[in-house]
């Protein structure tokens, strides 16, 4: 079973995003949001029973790196879409490129990549 944080949920929803070659980006005003995968997917791809995760994800709301939407899902806020986008550039860069193209992920870096 796998040791939980927040960065294994952040990490585990990129790999689930990749693997399924689906990355589902909201933009709003000055805001670009990221869906995350829900609990019971996390839960399935992390192997760990479902109960496992949430307290993580109370704490993710807990930390403003993510909210809830009724009937759309967990979407990350800014300091969230920064750290996702963040992990996108430091581990697995040529996946996420490939999957969004080069211009797309380079317009994320410009607004939330890391410096």
């Amino acid at each position: 079973m796998a040791a939980l944080s927040i960065d294994v949920l952040f990490d585990a929803a990129i790999r689930i995003q990749l693997t399924e070659k689906t990355i589902t980006l909201t933009f709003s005003e000055n805001m670009i949001r990221i869906k995350f995968p829900t609990t019971r997917r996390l839960a399935d791809f992390l192997e760990v029973p479902h109960y496992y995760v949430l307290p993580y994800f109370a704490m993710m709301e807990q930390e403003e790196l993510v909210t809830r939407a009724e009937r759309v899902g967990i979407l990350t806020t800014e300091k969230g879409s920064q750290r996702m986008i963040g992990l996108m550039k430091t581990r697995y860069y040529e996946e996420t490129k490939d999957l969004l193209g080069k211009t797309i992920f380079e317009v994320l870096l410009k607004k939330y990549g890391p410096a």
